[in-house]
């Protein structure tokens, strides 16, 4: 099984950086997670529609065919971390995508598997991507018996 991340944005602040390698150099040797940073579309021509949807495709064309495809979106539904790991139980390579400041293009939507929501809040999509790299993790530690998790 392979997970990817696959989110809009490529210029994160630093703590951005650092907490997603921090859970990331965790999980190296144990769970292949690799991150894919996309390139965000310009909002100045075309308005915000316009470049989500350019985002859209730009999401779309890196995932595989046979991924089974988890969107990030507030209007999804919630997970706790045990289903996240029982997602993860099942062997299919997945694929989580986080959009840009604007959303998902409805194209993602229809593409994806599943619609996750991190929570009821509206999240910035970087800390949405911090949020969903720690919860990999955890949900890891789930599955392997270690005891960063506590029930």
């Amino acid at each position: 099984m392979r997970v990817r991340v696959i989110a809009v944005g490529t210029r994160m602040p630093s703590w951005v950086r650092s907490a997603c390698d921090e859970y990331l150099a965790r999980l190296r040797g144990s769970l292949a997670v690799a991150l894919t940073e996309i390139e965000p579309a310009s909002r100045r021509s075309g308005g915000a529609n316009q470049a989500t949807a350019r985002e859209g495709g730009r999401l779309l064309a890196a995932v595989a065919p046979a991924d089974h495809v988890v969107a990030l979106d507030e209007h999804g539904r919630e997970l706790t971390t045990r289903g996240l790991g029982g997602r993860m139980q099942q062997g299919e390579d997945l694929a989580f995508l986080v959009g840009g400041p604007d959303g998902l293009a409805p194209e993602v939507l229809a593409r994806s598997n599943y619609t996750l929501a991190l929570s009821r809040l509206t999240l910035p999509h970087a800390l949405a991507r911090v949020l969903l790299v720690e919860q990999l993790y955890r949900a890891h530690c789930i599955l392997a018996n270690h005891p960063y998790h506590r029930d």
